[in-house]
């Protein structure tokens, strides 16, 4: 007795194993061609997919030169290219940018690394982290819209206060 895949026939012709395609046989282990799906009315977008958070993230501490400030938050921005804009004092500095994340969570998470993370290598001072705001894409837009909220981030770069 001779075995065949489920749903495969023998055609009693020499070609057992092979499949129907569009009227063409096509021998087992030949490529099949690839045709779409439409998602259709029922398809929702997964709960996991990563959206935009705009996160402004404020340190503070003892007094550094405002020239060492400036260069360690340009580095930030060289080191971390969704920086938007940031804002220093010789004491404290405020840091916004967009993070793509799955959820508000990620979001703060990442950016409460942020600033540890790059101590070393952008040569930041060694200051705390004393605020952070995490909003999602709609609200920010909706805050600006309404004349509140962080105002977009122009000029983009690294000001004074």
């Amino acid at each position: 007795m001779r075995r065949v895949r489920p749903g495969v026939a023998s055609r009693g012709d020499g070609t057992a194993g092979a499949s129907r395609d569009g009227g063409a046989f096509r021998k087992t282990g030949e490529a099949r061609a690839l045709t779409s799906v439409t998602a259709g009315r029922a398809y929702e977008e997964p709960g996991d997919t990563p959206r935009l958070w705009h996160v402004t993230l404020s340190v503070s501490g003892e007094e550094a030169p405002l020239t060492e400030v400036r260069r360690a938050l340009e580095q930030l921005a060289h080191d971390h290219p969704f920086l938007l804009t940031s804002r220093y004092a010789g004491d404290h500095a405020e840091i916004r940018y967009w993070e793509e994340a799955r959820d508000l969570h990620d979001a703060a998470a990442v950016a409460l690394r942020l600033w540890g993370e790059h101590r070393q290598t952008a040569g930041l001072p060694p200051w705390e982290i004393v605020g952070l705001e995490v909003i999602d894409r709609e609200t920010y837009h909706q805050r600006v819209a309404e004349g509140y909220g962080p105002l977009p981030a122009t000029p983009v770069g690294v000001h004074p206060f």
